[in-house]
């Protein structure tokens, strides 16, 4: 049976590489309810597919690129009819997820432009309005499929109706543990930002606008493009001194300068409602001189000698010395784009670029490299390797969970597509006419 892929699981977004194509003159081929999409949203996302699979029958995968879209923006149009809200900040949150992970990739704002062509600011704006479209289709799906459960006997049968010559081969993957360790910034270096920051509330405080100098000079990219401006947030939301210091403020008061794991901070608050607050900030991180790079390497160099010559495991020191979330537990990583503790060789790369880990041992710890964490502050990590599997092909015993995944999407889209269909009927739908010729899954016209 043919299938097409459910979009909100793998919705297409912008891809890198995709900036370096050539250039195409955009025009609307379809429109569902009141979302346009255009012709440029199935190229960008056809040259994706290209890249990674090979050319294959282009027409096809255009056709079926379309119809996906297509779904979602159906699911948008559900959304926005049943009026299902989706907050600038959970939209934020995931933007600079992708934001980091791409600054990871390429070295920074300035590696970002020069290997694609877009600025910073533009890829956030890119990817603020699709994201917010995905998370908006994804809570649609949510609702359509949150009861939708499979026992193990169907995930058995399921596996038993794969022929064999089609079941898949899971990919070597790897289980690492992780030890990190921020470089000590200097105190000269530390009252310098608290110097500049009073600067600025000075400034404030003699009757420049906050938001002004937000945009100019804060070093949150998120919130500079609003002035600062954080919308609303309730206790719990943010870290224990940002919010003792908000919520301590009146309207238009401006806190003093706060230290958090971000950096530090000014905070100006805006609005009181109730339980919420809705607040302003010019965030600046102090940077550690090539000096205090260089003593953390050092250090965790001698951590890692400790570990090869068996005075302590790589657990007892991830607990005793990492300043890593994962200390808790050991070290150990998670995949952040499958939330288990394996990854492949390329999906570890693209996270953590500079480690090795396809040459190494069970047991080897690798040496120390510099990288930014999430919050692009400089750290430095090495990795032990815990286990290697071996490419196989899926079977039950070692995959069932994957297994039991598929075939728990594939319930789940037999749903959507039921829903689509009569979706369809009662919504306005437009394709141009070069593609009324695609074998669509579903009656779009």
């Amino acid at each position: 049976m043919k299938r097409i892929l459910i979009p909100i699981l793998l919705a297409v977004l912008p891809c890198c590489a995709v900036a370096q194509e050539e250039m195409i003159v955009d025009q609307v081929v379809a429109v569902v309810g009141q979302n346009v999409i255009k012709l440029s949203d199935i190229e960008n996302s056809y040259t994706q597919i290209r890249m990674r699979q090979g050319a294959g029958n282009a027409q096809e995968n255009r056709c079926r690129i379309l119809e996906n879209i297509l779904l979602t923006k159906l699911m948008v149009h559900k959304g926005l009819v049943d009026s299902v809200e989706v907050a600038d900040e959970d939209v934020e949150q995931q933007v600079q997820y992708y934001l980091k992970s791409f600054m990871r990739q390429y070295g920074g704002k300035e590696g970002l432009r020069q290997a694609t062509g877009y600025s910073y600011d533009e890829f956030h704006d890119i990817y603020f309005d699709l994201l917010k479209d995905r998370i908006l289709s994804q809570r649609v799906e949510y609702n359509l499929t949150q009861n939708v459960k499979i026992t193990p006997a169907e995930v058995a049968e399921y596996y038993r109706q794969i022929p064999a010559d089609s079941l898949p081969t899971i990919a070597e993957s790897y289980e690492l543990a992780e030890i990190v360790l921020r470089p000590k910034v200097s105190e000269e270096e530390r009252d310098r930002i608290r110097m500049e920051l009073n600067k600025l509330r000075e400034r404030v405080l003699n009757g420049e606008k906050f938001s002004m100098l937000a945009t100019l000079y804060s070093q949150d990219p998120g919130s500079a493009k609003k002035g600062g401006e954080l919308g609303f947030f309730t206790r719990g939301d943010m870290v224990g001194e940002f919010e003792a210091a908000a919520f301590a403020l009146k309207p238009g008061e401006v806190s003093p300068v706060i230290e958090t794991t971000y950096g530090f901070h000014i905070i100006q608050l805006i609005e009181r409602r109730g339980n919420t607050v809705n607040a302003r900030h010019i965030l600046m991180k102090a940077q550690p001189s090539s000096e205090d790079m260089l003593a953390a390497r050092m250090r965790l160099d001698s951590i890692a000698r400790e570990v090869q010559l068996g005075n302590i495991t790589f657990e007892e020191a991830a607990r005793k010395y990492s300043e890593a979330d994962s200390r808790l537990v050991g070290g150990t990583m998670a995949n952040p784009n499958t939330g288990v503790n394996n990854f492949t060789k390329e999906e570890f790369t693209a996270l953590y670029p500079g480690i090795a880990i396809s040459g190494m041992n069970a047991g080897e710890v690798s040496t120390a490299v510099a990288m930014q964490d999430d919050e692009g502050q400089s750290v430095y990590r090495i990795v032990s390797l815990v286990k290697k599997r071996p490419a196989h092909v899926a079977n039950l015993n070692d995959d069932y969970d994957k297994i039991y995944n598929a075939a728990l999407q594939e319930s789940k889209n037999k749903k959507i597509m039921e829903w689509a269909s009569r979706m369809i009927k009662n919504t306005y739908v437009y394709l141009t006419d070069d593609y009324k010729q695609c074998d669509f899954q579903l009656q779009w016209f």
